[in-house]
């Protein structure tokens, strides 16, 4: 192995002159002063920060509490932080170990103080001493444990934004075994999505600390060449060969290729990689509600407001649609968002949740550190003090200024806001678990639902799902959705087929205007009389407004399904749902739906006239008197 670069001090890095950063890489000094006591939370500042109340204060005390937080369970030289949970994570608890020390170790490099720094640097030394024992300090290996690949991104990252004032300064022969560690991380990912970023992530690393750089070098290329299979334009990638579009794209699929070709001062990858994360934002931006929560919808949601690195890197790099203050309001929204509803413990650790524990939303790979990559969305600390960044004053989101209904490029999202209440929801016709069936065995809440919003479920079994449209069987089993085949989508509307049984396929789409939403389904293929049911918004007592109105196909009346608790809180819920039964081998069922902050709201049924214009065609006459045409094509079997 080559031998690592001896320390120098950070005025002697040279970058070759057509890689020369445009924007300063990192912080040059630590950005808090030593390790001391925390003192109470600082002030708010509503002049500078209108909407939230922060200023950079604020978020460097939290990263600085969080910190501490984890500190009394670090093993005794800090290489594995075990954190306390409910379960350890399929890859186990030494794992979960790294897990703790790598995140961590993340939001320690962003902030930057050298009382957390010196703490992660010791476990450096102490966990690659015996790496794959059992000794108390020992790390994984990534050939026994794959889930050491992701950890070794987090590792890998915290080195090359500290390197000058960490790296560089530790003794040789620790650095000779950090980077035998993480050289296995440079062989190709053995999952095909995202994952081929942490690679790329390390291979960044040790490109810019001068080592092994031919062999990072084709990692880079390989990582990149890999998920431009996945880009489908419009600011999206799938996550995979799989049509999974969520959270995945700005915290991961954009975050690692820009920030690397930021960190490298690669005006060409930049150039590349940058307009495609401005494109992300544009819609990105949408899925925050006025109190700053995203919309949860997709996999690992208990990552919450890692939602927020992709806006800072756009303000980082310059690409971004948003403002400055548009972008501070965004991030500091939505971690205080969370932290406001109990994201942490009485210790101030993060939980395996959204907002306290809720064990539905965690994925087996994820161990009770896995909420630590909630770190990334620290990311603005890289920008100086001084910096547009921390010194405009805050602007609204989109959600605030007026109702907006867009779809999200090739994804099948179409994205409904309401500016009266800052409400947000999201349709589905299109994103897809990854272990999505053909027969929707594996109907994942967070992919399979028709909708989601910032104030909402999901509901999870054993409860009914909340926005759904299912097959009732003899038994009285409801079908799952399965797949979802994108069939095109507009201004203000999605349209997508799924077979829920064999033999059987819905076409399905929805029409949104302000709050309504209307719900068309065409069943084709179902036995004559099969009973089908149409389910609305699951809502908690104090929450919004949930409504549902049978317009075609149904029979009248309304019922109130019981349902339990979902990420927004405890039970009890209620969910709205209408039923009917296929009349002939072609069924059209039709309702409007609405969910609303808005106190009083008049009923669903007086925001539209419907009109069945044919077997497969609608006429909408909104309240405001604008009209919409909707017709429910059925593609050729053999193209589905």
């Amino acid at each position: 192995m080559p031998t690592p670069p001896e320390n120098r001090e950070p005025e002697d890095r040279v970058v070759p002159a057509d890689r020369e950063p445009q924007h300063p890489v990192v912080p040059e000094d630590p950005v808090v002063p030593e390790d001391r006591a925390p003192a109470g939370p600082p002030p708010e500042d509503r002049a500078l920060s209108p909407y939230t109340g922060w200023t950079r204060a604020h978020w460097e005390d939290t990263a600085d509490r969080l910190l501490r937080a984890v500190r009394p369970h670090a093993s005794p030289r800090g290489a594995l932080i075990a954190l306390p949970g409910p379960r350890p994570s399929w890859s186990g608890a030494r794992s979960d170990g790294l897990e703790g020390y790598a995140r961590t170790f993340l939001l320690a490099a962003l902030l930057g103080d050298p009382g957390h720094l010196d703490r992660y640097a010791e476990g450096l030394a102490a966990g690659t001493e015996r790496p794959g024992g059992d000794g108390p300090e020992s790390w994984p290996l990534m050939a026994g444990t794959r889930q050491a690949i992701v950890e070794s991104a987090s590792v890998a990252l915290a080195l090359r934004l500290t390197r000058t004032r960490l790296w560089d300064r530790l003794d040789a022969p620790v650095r000779e075994r950090v980077v035998d560690w993480l050289l296995p991380a440079l062989d190709p990912s053995p999952v095909d999505n995202n994952w081929w970023l942490f690679g790329l992530t390390v291979a960044g690393f040790l490109q810019d600390a001068g080592i092994e750089t031919d062999r990072a070098a084709a990692t880079i290329d390989r990582s990149l060449d890999r998920i431009e299979r996945w880009w489908l334009g419009d600011g999206w990638y799938s996550d995979g060969a799989n049509r999974a579009f969520d959270h995945y794209n700005p915290w991961a699929l954009h975050f690692y290729p820009v920030l690397h070709a930021h960190l490298a001062g690669d005006r060409a990858l930049l150039d590349r990689y940058g307009p495609r994360l401005r494109a992300q934002l544009d819609d990105h931006v949408h899925l925050f509600d006025t109190s700053g929560a995203p919309v949860p919808y997709g996999r690992s949601l208990i990552y919450r407001f890692a939602a927020a690195a992709a806006p800072w890197l756009g303000a980082l790099t310059g690409h971004t649609p948003l403002t400055p203050g548009a972008t501070r309001r965004l991030a500091s929204g939505c971690v205080r968002h969370f932290l406001d509803r109990g994201a942490t413990d009485a210790e101030g650790r993060l939980t395996l949740g959204w907002y306290g524990p809720y064990a539905p939303i965690v994925q087996s790979y994820s161990g009770p550190g896995s909420p630590y990559w909630a770190s990334k969305g620290f990311l603005g600390l890289l920008a100086p003090a001084d910096h547009p960044l921390w010194t405009a004053p805050e602007e609204p989101l989109p959600a605030e200024r007026a109702d907006t209904v867009r779809p999200f490029g090739p994804t099948g999202l179409l994205v409904q806001t309401t500016a009266a209440d800052g409400l947000v929801r999201l349709h589905n016709h299109g994103s897809n678990h990854v272990g999505s069936t053909e027969w929707g065995t594996d109907d994942e809440p967070g992919y399979a639902r028709f909708a989601h919003s910032t104030r909402t479920g999901p509901t999870t079994r054993p409860d009914p799902a909340d926005n759904h449209f299912a097959l009732l069987r003899p038994d009285g089993t409801a079908t799952t959705r399965g797949p979802a085949h994108p069939l095109g989508s507009g201004p203000d509307r999605a349209v997508s087929l799924h077979r829920p049984l064999p033999g059987v396929r819905v076409v399905s789409a929805t029409l949104a205007h302000g709050r309504a939403e209307l719900r068309a389904h065409l069943v084709l293929g179902a036995p004559e009389g099969t009973p089908v049911r149409q389910t609305g918004w699951s809502v908690h007592p104090d929450g919004p407004v949930s409504q549902l109105h049978p317009v075609h196909g149904y029979a009248p009346g309304v019922a109130e399904l019981p349902t339990g608790a979902t990420l927004q809180g405890p039970g009890p819920t209620r969910t709205p749902a209408v039923t009917g039964t296929t009349s002939g081998p072609e069924s059209l069922f039709v309702a409007l739906a609405s969910l609303t902050g808005e106190p009083g709201p008049a009923p669903v049924a007086t925001l539209a006239d419907v009109r069945v214009t044919g077997p497969r065609t609608l006429t909408v006459t909104w309240r405001d008197g604008t009209t919409a045409q909707l017709a429910l094509d059925v593609p050729d079997p053999e193209d589905q």
